[in-house]
């Protein structure tokens, strides 16, 4: 028998498959404890020291930074949209915006990268 993590819809299941059948076997249908979601590396190859990464799932409405502007800890640097609230991200610390890893209109996922300081 095999052990698999499978993903659907964002809920966590681990699931044992037989070998030697044609049909997998699902032992225990219960959630899995949840996991750190791996963070989503930055397509650019100049991205900086510090992340700034989404606190959970949503959509972005606005960036209010782009790359090269100098941003103080605390400034907001874009509006994330969660369960019909807008959600005010702000930089981690001062710096420059590295990079901007995101669209606005953009689905992304809690840890995901969204854009990069240095």
């Amino acid at each position: 028998m095999k052990n698999y993590t499978i993903t659907v819809n964002g809920n966590v299941y681990q699931v044992t498959v037989e070998e030697g059948t044609t049909a997998g076997v699902i032992q225990n249908a219960a959630p899995a404890p949840e996991t750190k979601p791996a963070e989503t590396k930055p397509a650019a190859g100049n991205a900086g020291k510090t992340p700034v990464v989404a606190p959970m799932p949503g959509k972005i409405l606005s960036l209010k930074a782009k790359a090269g502007d100098p941003v103080k800890k605390g400034q907001v640097v874009l509006i994330l949209e969660a369960m019909k609230m807008e959600n005010e991200i702000v930089a981690p610390s001062d710096g420059t915006v590295a990079t901007v890893d995101v669209r606005e209109g953009a689905q992304v996922e809690a840890g995901a990268v969204l854009m990069t300081l240095n």
